[in-house]
């Protein structure tokens, strides 16, 4: 299979729910293996498990059409989606966790192979039962989907895109506390060219942040996206 792949028969973060996992989240017949080729980069352990940072890089495979992410011992096991177009294949996001798990991303190739990828996290606990900050502030109702971001045009970071949209993101597992999430973010260019879409679910932290790789040209970025609710935004990030 190749230097960093192995078959997907013994999970190499040897969690008891692997298999749950595998058919929760892959298709029956699907080739999968773990691959180091997919980094997912988090805290060893998490002080703060409402605000957990993680990054997935798939970039060193060929042609990603798909990335899903999820954390094994969540009571929501599945954290987002995220499918790459002219994008690299990479993502920083922030998740809530309820207990220390594994944090995996899976990677679908254009030949049908998932390429698998992880890492433990430990953390205290608590962060999906956990109401948001917004439940005791009047102020997030106003400012709901507001959104702001910046660009790298220089330095080490240029070609990063950094968004943040405030929303309470909540779970739906606090008592009174209706599920209330977003839904989708599409990132384009000036041209129009999609440059990601990204599936987002409950474990997202509250007032989620996005980070991604627009490529080498520069320009304005396009986001536009919904939640569960049908509230929607739009937002222009100039370089």
């Amino acid at each position: 299979l190749g230097p960093g792949i192995a078959a997907a028969q013994t999970d190499p973060l040897d969690s008891p729910r692997w298999g749950d996992m595998k058919k929760e989240f892959l298709p029956p017949a699907a080739r999968v293996v773990f691959d180091e080729r997919v980094r997912v980069i988090a805290p060893l352990t998490a002080e703060n498990a409402l605000n957990v940072p993680v990054s997935v890089d798939a970039s060193e495979l060929s042609d990603v059409r798909e990335v899903v992410v999820f954390a094994d011992f969540n009571p929501i096991v599945r954290v987002l989606r995220f499918f790459p177009q002219e994008a690299p294949a990479q993502l920083g996001f922030r998740v809530k966790l309820q207990q220390s798990t594994p944090v995996r991303a899976a990677a679908r190739t254009a030949d049908g192979r998932w390429h698998v990828g992880g890492t433990w996290v430990n953390t205290v606990g608590g962060g999906c039962t956990a109401p948001s900050a917004a439940a005791a502030s009047t102020e997030w109702q106003r400012r709901l989907n507001e959104v702001s971001g910046r660009q790298w045009t220089e330095g080490p970071n240029a070609g990063r895109l950094r968004l943040r949209i405030v929303h309470p993101m909540d779970t739906g597992l606090v008592a009174g506390t209706p599920a209330f999430h977003l839904e989708e973010i599409n990132f384009t260019d000036a041209a129009g060219k999609r440059l990601m879409r990204v599936e987002t679910f409950e474990p997202v932290s509250e007032n989620p942040v996005f980070t991604l790789q627009r490529g080498v040209q520069a320009g304005p970025v396009d986001a536009r996206g919904r939640d569960n609710n049908g509230n929607a935004f739009t937002a222009r990030i100039a370089p």
